[in-house]
């Protein structure tokens, strides 16, 4: 968030954030930059979490375990059983690791040193849409068969025949196209707009503090308590939109189990 070395002046914040230069293996397939280091780091991250903390499961649980079962327990009951009900339970290893991988990725976009979070970045946002749009038209498929699932997530009940003409293109368009894309923007736009909200306040705000003139100087305050303020917002952000994400999967396994849920 601050400017480079041996640079002078103001530089706002650009797309060019989201494309830093390789680290490891460049010119490879396995090309890793900044991001997809901090990708790598939190999603090893969170795995060592729960392997740590159910290792050795205690009947009475503490520590490391007791941190787990409050965080599953957080997506069972506000999430799974709200949503899609008991027999949701199975979906409930998906929808943790959906929902603490989401949020711990975009909590990075907050936390020294990494200061961007990987969701600012279409792969990892689309990817996990593809996952998601995967594990419900499978469910669907499975728990209805193909063409009860396709009958009645295009043909929906109770709709006068002619219609079927304007409903069913609107249907497929939703379901199988615009829920993986919405899901992927939605989480994209968010992630990449509060980043670039973060480095303009704190770059303007070193700029006006150590370069600026000094009757402006004053101004660099007022940045940095923004930059502040709005620190806190994205964390507010990073939990509602990786509750979101989580919360609208469910709803999709949700319909794809229950035909009538739709």
């Amino acid at each position: 968030m601050s400017l480079a070395q041996g640079e002078t002046g103001f530089h706002a914040p650009s797309l060019q954030e989201f494309t830093p230069p390789a680290v490891l293996f460049e010119g490879t397939f396995f090309e890793l930059n900044r991001i997809r280091l901090i990708a790598l780091f939190v999603t090893l991250l969170v795995s060592m979490f729960f392997v740590i903390a159910f290792r050795r499961p205690q009947l009475v649980p503490r520590g490391v375990q007791n941190m787990g079962e409050v965080a599953i327990d957080f997506v069972r009951f506000h999430i799974v059983d709200e949503i899609i009900g008991a027999e949701g339970r199975r979906f409930l290893p998906y929808l943790v690791t959906l929902f603490f991988l989401i949020l711990s990725l975009n909590v990075t976009g907050i936390m020294p040193p990494f200061n961007i979070p990987p969701t600012s970045v279409v792969a990892l946002p689309l990817i996990l849409a593809a996952c998601t749009w995967l594990v419900f038209n499978y469910t669907g498929i499975k728990e209805q068969g193909l063409g009860s699932y396709l009958k009645h997530t295009l043909f929906p009940p109770g709709v006068p025949l002619p219609i079927y003409l304007l409903v069913t293109p609107i249907e497929f368009v939703s379901t199988f196209v615009l829920r993986p894309a919405t899901l992927t923007i939605r989480l994209l736009a968010n992630m990449m707009a509060g980043h670039l909200m973060l480095v303009l306040f704190f770059s303007g705000a070193s700029y006006l503090l150590l370069e600026a003139d000094v009757w402006i100087k004053a101004f660099g305050v007022i940045s940095a308590a923004m930059g502040f303020a709005f620190t806190l917002f994205e964390l507010l952000v990073a939990f509602l939109q990786a509750y979101i994400f989580t919360l609208l999967t469910a709803v999709y396994l949700a319909g794809a189990l229950n035909p009538h849920h739709h």
